[in-house]
């Protein structure tokens, strides 16, 4: 007997013990499996125990049975063996991970200091989590019998149709539709057929891959870009594609792809959210003869399995995904590509807090095979890395074709009568392009009606009871929302304070801005685009359609509309309302910011119609304004990165957040504050400690939620203080009566 160390789905930093019978893990077939899964890395496969990864059914608690996943296999335990259950069933003839991808939640579980058993299901599609097997389903056929196969037709001429299906069937003949399952019954009935399971055949697309030709010409920036990278397709190397919106960089990565894909290699392409970038996915199908792969939430459970499978098998090409897509298993994995890099999009913020993009280039390094972090406004964390050279840096700053960059200005806001947020010079600019037969985006990241509801006459505000923080209004649903639990309300008829039923909404959002342009331009269609409009499948398709199709249009969004999408058409962009982010208490604010303008101005003026910018705000002289109108995002990234440095903030220093939440209020800061006593013992003046301090939204869903934060200059050193601070905190009491987590590399505090 074995002691097999088993991972369960569960928020504990432990494994569990179970005896398995050695006998049975030795009937497993593993051998040729091991040495497939390692055909990239070699030098990890020495390491890799073939045995673990594999499912198991295990006795746990009241539960019948749980599904769990070897980690370790050895002799011993730590409770005596005659106390310990059996494992139940072995569900895997194989392990259910590829050796890369168990390095990489290894690594992962280690870095990000959180329960391996949780960090290896989440990254399992649901139903093998559920201990479904890891097996294509086979599809029903029907079969000729042996007296099918000699029979004389002609004892079937009473039944003509039955003769007819039964040729085919003998000849091999594609079936058509018109046969009944009647007709087939009948033939069962006789015995001339019968029908079987048949396993799904790989595709095989490797013999038949082409590429379609494209009228695109690449300019020596790009063409330089592709060399670079092809030089190094065969091996580790992790280049930053810093290319100006409308630079081609999607042209670069297509031109990347047609010589790793004609190598019979597969890649992963990753963007920030799928439901957003159709017009990317459409790009790919049209250039390549082969089976491209879509992975997102919307999938079903089952669609999610089937590309998982397909992936593992080397059945498709290239999965384009979203942050989990990360987790998938190739067969023989090539590229990884990270589009728009900086999103904050690929940072987990529930769970297990991982990076995607962090993640994605260690996988790299551990397949043996090159990434590509493409982005117009990298994050400083990335430049820094191309800065000194962990990076190789190609730089695209010429638009593709003939696109001219946008003229940018500002109106300042200060004194004007606004409608709907919307200035009169604004109003009139719009009219001049929509004349021209031109469109126009207007951008507002705030969706909604209005993000207020008072009383005219008692000032009572609506809020949310679980986060102490106001509901926006829905005119369209009637109803109110919060934004930050996502719980609805219906909209009170009068004030629950003082009876009155003056209920104003204060401000403007995405839903109040477009019925103002439907009463200042009604001839004009418009369409609003922001997850209230997009939520239901297809839905931007449908908009994105409409506006494809040429003719003055206008498009009111949110950040939705800053991500990856080319409309010709578009000659002017106005940014009404983001002067909030210019003071934030939050140093990532002014990056997120200039990312999210840029972003935004990118999308004037994308070929041969020159482009227009306006961007409204109450702060014309602020300096971050300036230095993006005049010098642009290199030149902010450059100061920033200075400023940082001064003050040992990311990338010079590195970040923990440990955040406790209760539902009195009470707990959670004790908690920290006496993690807060423990870390200061350590002594060492280059830990800094930040809290215990109430969380930016102090209170969410019902919990009141607190922070600290460790700041340290040395990854390794302050890795090592959090390793031994959760071996100190697992055996506290006080733990019970908080939920409390930690996120390594936090975005937000």
């Amino acid at each position: 007997m074995l002691i097999a160390h088993v991972a369960l789905p569960m928020p504990v930093y432990r494994l569990f013990d179970y005896t398995i019978d050695e006998r049975e893990l030795n009937k497993l077939d593993l051998a040729n499996e091991c040495e497939e899964r390692s055909e990239n890395s070699p030098n990890n496969a020495k390491s890799y125990d073939n045995r673990v990864g594999l499912r198991v059914k295990v006795p746990f608690g009241k539960r019948q049975q749980a599904i769990g996943i070897i980690v370790k296999l050895d002799s011993s335990s730590e409770i005596a063996v005659e106390k310990l259950k059996p494992v139940t069933e072995i569900i895997d003839q194989t392990p259910i991970f590829t050796a890369p991808i168990w390095q990489l939640l290894s690594w992962a579980a280690n870095y990000y200091h959180y329960p391996i058993g949780e960090i290896l299901f989440h990254a399992l599609p649901v139903l093998l989590r559920q201990g479904k097997p890891a097996a294509f389903d086979t599809i029903k056929q029907w079969q000729l019998t042996e007296v099918g196969q000699t029979v004389d037709t002609k004892t079937l001429t009473r039944t003509p149709k039955q003769q007819q299906l039964l040729a085919l069937l003998r000849n091999s003949c594609d079936i058509p539709d018109h046969f009944s399952t009647t007709i087939y019954r009948e033939l069962e009935k006789k015995s001339l057929i019968k029908q079987v399971s048949c396993p799904i055949l790989s595709s095989n697309w490797q013999n038949r891959f082409s590429v379609n030709p494209t009228d695109l010409q690449l300019n020596d920036q790009q063409k330089n870009a592709v060399a670079e990278i092809t030089k190094q397709n065969q091996q580790f190397a992790c280049f930053l594609l810093d290319g100006v919106t409308g630079s081609g960089k999607t042209e670069v990565y297509l031109t990347v792809l047609s010589d790793l894909l004609a190598r019979g290699k597969q890649a992963l392409v990753m963007v920030p959210e799928i439901s957003l970038t159709p017009q990317t996915i459409s790009r790919f199908k049209q250039r390549f003869n082969a089976p491209i792969d879509i992975l997102h939430s919307g999938l079903t459970e089952k669609e999610r399995l089937a590309v998982w499978l397909r992936s593992k098998s080397g059945d498709n090409a290239i999965v384009i995904g979203t942050r989990s897509s990360l987790f998938t298993p190739f067969k023989k994995l090539g590229m990884i590509i990270i589009d728009e890099e900086h999103d904050s999009s690929y940072k987990q913020q529930e769970g297990f807090r991982y990076h995607a993009r962090d993640l994605a280039i260690i996988r790299a390094k551990i397949e043996n095979i090159p990434i590509i972090l493409g982005s117009a406004t990298p994050s400083l964390e990335t430049l820094n890395n191309g800065e000194n050279g962990k990076y190789q840096r190609l730089r695209l700053t010429e638009r593709a074709g003939n696109a001219m960059f946008a003229m940018q200005s500002i109106i300042d806001l200060r004194g004007l009568v606004l409608s709907a947020g919307l200035s009169m010079l604004l109003i009139e600019k719009i009219r001049a392009h929509l004349a021209n037969n031109n469109q126009v985006m207007l951008f507002l990241n705030r969706r909604g009606f209005a993000p207020l509801l008072l009383c005219h006459d008692c000032g009572w505000i609506a809020e949310c009871p679980r986060c102490d923080r106001p509901y926006t209004y829905h005119k369209h649903q009637n109803q109110l929302s919060c934004h930050y639990c996502d719980t609805p309300r219906a909209l009170p008829t009068q004030c629950p304070k003082c009876g009155s039923t003056h209920l104003q909404p204060i401000g403007f959002g995405t839903e109040q801005l477009e019925k103002q342009l439907a009463i200042l331009f009604p001839d004009t269609p418009i369409s609003r685009i922001d997850r209230d409009t997009v939520s239901k499948k297809g839905a931007l398709d449908s908009y994105l359609a409409k506006v494809n199709q040429g003719g003055a249009h206008i498009l009111v969004g949110t950040q939705i509309l800053a991500k990856g999408h080319h409309f010709p058409d578009i000659t002017l962009v106005g940014i009404i309302d983001v002067d909030g982010a210019l003071f934030s208490s939050d140093f990532r604010a002014t990056e997120r910011f200039a990312q999210i303008y840029t972003q935004v101005s990118g999308r004037a003026g994308r070929e041969s119609k020159r482009g227009e910018v306006i961007l409204q705000t109450y702060h014309p002289d602020h300096p971050l304004l300036k230095t993006l109108l005049h010098s642009g995002y290199q030149s902010f990234a450059e100061e920033t990165l200075q400023e940082r440095k001064q003050t040992l903030l990311p990338p010079f220093s590195y970040q923990v957040l440990i955040q406790g939440a209760d539902r009195n209020n009470q707990y959670a800061p004790q908690f920290l504050q006496k993690v807060y006593d423990h870390l200061k013992a350590y002594g060492d003046k280059n830990l800094w400690l930040l809290g215990p301090m109430p969380a930016t939204q102090p209170k969410k869903a019902g919990y009141y939620r607190w922070q600290l934060l460790l700041q340290h200059t040395n990854r390794q050193t302050l890795q090592q203080i959090v390793s031994q601070l959760l071996l100190t905190i697992n055996r506290w009491d006080s733990i019970k009566n908080v939920r409390w987590r930690i996120d390594v590399d936090p975005i937000e505090n």
